[in-house]
């Protein structure tokens, strides 16, 4: 926050108007208010916290003899405060007036205009001021939003009272103790305080718990190490455990890194050898198949010449019965023309019986019975063939 100008009017000791222009007084970037006891020095600050609150600090705004407005200011001139400041990178004008009783403009006596604020904000893009709120909650709810303090707390924290401050000067330490706390309300950091003790004795709590459990992992850890595992002799809560632990569990797992490693060329060399066995299981189990399979070549090479003879004799069968087949169709013409012939013979002698009985006679011959007969032998002697023998089985 930084002020800009103050325009204080039947304020305080000031009966006129008087400004403090700030700009001008910080250029260097420090200055001093001094004067006389009873110049206004408190006033101006008094100003500066009724601007942005509406109220004064301390004991002059409970009304011990000091009002706001001057004494010395004429009956019509108006008690006013107005301040321009820039705070959270805005800046602003705070006007306040406090109740008045002026006198009336029609007969005697006086009237009470009520308390007025105006809070504006510069525009710069246009250069111009605009008007924000004239309502006194929502203008100091603005300006507390924005410094970040309420009137108590700028008042303790930035505008010390004068007497408070000289007390300060001259107190003993238990004393200016007593008094810090009164103005600046140290209670918080008395809680505050209180807190961090409380949350110091729980960490140490916890540190204690985790050391126990790190302790209990070790032991776990010697004993899987086989005790080659060295512990710190320490109990939970002593500086250094955590580090002594994790030296030695340092070392337990670089040796177990070297046994796994050794474990690791064993475990390669048995693989090594296992693949070898294999290899030559492999090239066992090939050649026991081979003898086998010589073996059973063998014995039915032995059955097969046993049974040469009986093969033998199957096939001069087989050849017999390939030959007996191919004559088999001549046998049934034969045995069809037998056939024929009985039938043929059983014919002539029923019909000779016939002619017989017919002509009256045994003697006489059928003159047809001679031409067939002389066709026949024709027949026969003409051919030249002679009858087909018939092969036998």
């Amino acid at each position: 926050m930084r002020l800009h100008r103050l325009d204080v009017t039947a304020f305080g000791p000031f009966g006129g108007r008087q400004r403090v222009d700030f700009d001008a007084l910080s250029t260097a970037g420090l200055f001093l208010l001094h004067g006389p006891t009873g110049a206004g020095k408190t006033s101006v600050l008094d100003a500066v916290c009724y601007a942005l609150y509406g109220s004064v600090p301390g004991a002059r705004q409970t009304g011990q003899g000091m009002t706001l407005r001057s004494d010395h200011a004429p009956a019509a001139t108006r008690t006013e405060v107005r301040l321009e400041l820039t705070v959270a990178g805005r800046r602003l004008e705070v006007t306040r007036q406090p109740p008045w009783e002026r006198p009336k403009k029609r007969g005697s006596g006086t009237t009470l205009d009520k308390a007025q604020s105006w809070l504006r904000e510069y525009d710069a893009r246009s250069g111009a001021w605009k008007p924000l709120s004239r309502s006194h909650q929502e203008i100091g709810e603005e300006i507390t939003q924005l410094v970040g303090m309420n009137r108590e707390q700028f008042c303790q924290v930035v505008l010390l009272p004068q007497g408070d401050f000289a007390r300060f000067l001259r107190a003993d330490a238990e004393a200016r103790g007593r008094l810090l706390g009164r103005l600046f309300d140290t209670r918080r950091f008395a809680e505050v305080e209180k807190r961090l003790a409380e949350r110091r004795r729980a960490a140490e709590t916890e540190v204690r718990d985790g050391d126990r459990e790190l302790l209990a992992d070790a032991h776990r850890m010697q004993q899987a190490a086989g005790g080659a595992m060295d512990l710190p002799d320490l109990t939970p809560g002593e500086p250094g455990l955590a580090a002594a632990v994790l030296g030695a569990a340092a070392v337990a797992r670089s040796t177990a890194r070297e046994q796994l490693t050794v474990a690791g060329s064993r475990l390669l060399a048995a693989e090594s050898a296992q693949a070898a066995a294999d290899r030559a299981l492999t090239d066992v189990r090939e050649l026991a198949r081979l003898q086998r399979r010589f073996a059973e070549a063998q014995d039915r090479a032995r059955t097969l010449e046993e049974r040469a003879d009986a093969h033998h004799a199957a096939r001069a069968r087989m050849e017999r019965a390939r030959k007996a087949d191919a004559v088999a169709p001549a046998l049934e013409l034969r045995d069809a023309a037998e056939a024929e012939h009985r039938r043929a013979s059983a014919a002539q002698a029923h019909t000779r019986g016939l002619l017989r009985s017919a002509f009256g006679g045994a003697a006489a011959k059928d003159p047809r019975e001679e031409f067939g007969a002389g066709e026949a032998a024709d027949a026969g002697a003409g051919s030249g063939r002679s009858p087909t023998p018939v092969p036998t089985a």
